[in-house]
């Protein structure tokens, strides 16, 4: 039977999902190094060569690394200057988020045009239920020939891991990789994990998993045999959750739609600086920005928060809770008064960042108090010309001096879609 023809019988498998006792079956795909790929991809020179793509001055960040850069150490979220210092023959891009968002959706095209409901979970990662697919002619034979049409079609390399839920499943990816698949069969969830690295359980980060060191556990197995009370006195409330994703036990829905809790951005310098009129600078255009945003995905926004890092890498964020607005004249004024009362420092800032959440559905609306008609008529107008010529086309005289990057849209965030990282962002 092709592939093609199998979207016709799966929605009678959600149907007698319903009434017929099935295993669970979720897979996980995952591009392998996708950014790499996509640079191999247009220049296949770079095949079986080290391959690095990030920001790539010394304060740039690793985004992505090929495996043959991995055998010198080099991974993502890496400093530059260590990963040149480490692999310093490598191949070092830049990246370009557009290229790499194209080229996803590609692959995002392709299962959405096979299976009925899709979770993209981030650019190159996604879920999907395949639950009674075994009752017709195989779960891992369908997976199987669905990765291959990826491949073929697209050229990137992908792997998938399937099992009965998403936290096996990602982690059967990992194991996989690279450009592989793996099956981990109905009730041998446990028993796949028990001998692999704490680390591989989604959770458990460099701290949760020092704090499980101190305590002389290192793999799966051991944490499958403590009580899950001992796992809350230690870990609070997550402890019950790593717990049972230790023992395979996750019903976490596929979800197409992700919904934003808050938009963000911000800007590392290239030489540290204490220069008042840059930072504002920088800090209105963010701002700027992101109201638009807000603006075109009609939200409203009702917290605010500044961070800033400084040459010596403390960190500090000031937050203020106000009522639900999108307007620049309220937004830019808060976000630069809290980066006053953050900034007390006086020592060199080597990043800045702005933050707006507890997000709401709704419209700019006339303040009769302190707002006018022509007000409201100037958003819609510069609104509109940015919808048709880019997000850069009008701004305030303020932020004249600073780059595209930070001003600079990477699509509309609230479109469900899991946000695209750039080269220069951690990842």
């Amino acid at each position: 039977m092709r592939l093609q023809s199998y979207p016709k019988i799966w929605n009678i498998s959600i149907i007698l999902e319903k009434n017929l006792n099935l295993n669970k079956a979720i897979i996980h795909f995952d591009l392998d190094a996708f950014f790499v790929s996509c640079e191999r991809r247009l220049d296949s020179s770079l095949n079986n060569k080290p391959v690095i793509v990030g920001g790539t001055g010394n304060r740039g960040v690793v985004t992505a690394a090929s495996y043959e850069a991995r055998k010198f150490g080099v991974h993502s979220a890496m400093n530059m200057k260590t990963a040149r210092q480490l692999c310093p023959h490598a191949v070092y891009i830049r990246g370009n988020g557009s290229t790499y968002a194209k080229m996803s959706q590609e692959v995002t095209e392709i299962l959405m045009e096979t299976l009925p409901i899709v979770e993209k979970a981030s650019v190159d990662e996604f879920y999907a239920d395949l639950t009674g697919m075994d009752k017709f002619f195989g779960c891992y034979k369908f997976s199987t020939e669905l990765r291959a049409k990826i491949i073929r079609e697209t050229g990137l390399p992908i792997s998938f891991g399937l099992s009965a839920n998403k936290t096996v499943s990602k982690v059967a990816t990992g194991e996989a990789k690279p450009n592989n698949q793996m099956n981990v069969a109905n009730g041998l969830e446990k028993v796949f994990l028990a001998p692999l690295s704490i680390k591989k359980i989604p959770m458990v980060g460099d701290k949760t998993f020092k704090t499980f060191s101190l305590l002389g556990i290192r793999n799966v197995g051991l944490v499958q045999q403590m009580p899950v009370e001992r796992m809350i006195s230690v870990f609070g409330k997550n402890g019950r959750t790593i717990w049972e994703r230790c023992c395979g036990i996750d019903d976490s829905p596929i979800k197409p739609f992700h919904e934003r809790k808050s938009i963000s951005s911000e800007r590392t310098y290239g030489k540290d600086t204490f220069d008042q009129v840059v930072i504002s600078t920088t800090i209105t255009a963010m701002a700027e920005n992101l109201a638009y945003q807000l603006r075109r995905g009609n939200k409203l926004t009702s917290v605010i928060t500044v961070k800033v890092r400084y040459s010596d890498f403390q960190t500090y964020s000031k937050q203020l809770k106000i009522p639900h607005t999108a307007a620049d004249h309220i937004l830019i004024p808060t976000v630069l008064d809290l980066f006053n009362k953050l900034y007390d420092r006086r020592v060199l800032i080597r990043l800045v960042g702005v933050r707006f959440a507890g997000l709401a559905e709704g419209n700019y609306q006339i303040d009769m108090f302190e707002n006018t008609n022509k007000t409201v008529n100037l958003y819609n107008a510069m609104d509109e010309l940015r919808k048709r010529f880019g997000d850069s086309v009008v701004r305030r005289a303020a932020t004249m001096g600073e780059g595209s990057r930070t001003i600079g849209g990477q699509g509309n965030p609230f479109d469900g879609k899991p946000p695209i990282l750039l080269a220069h962002r951690h990842r």
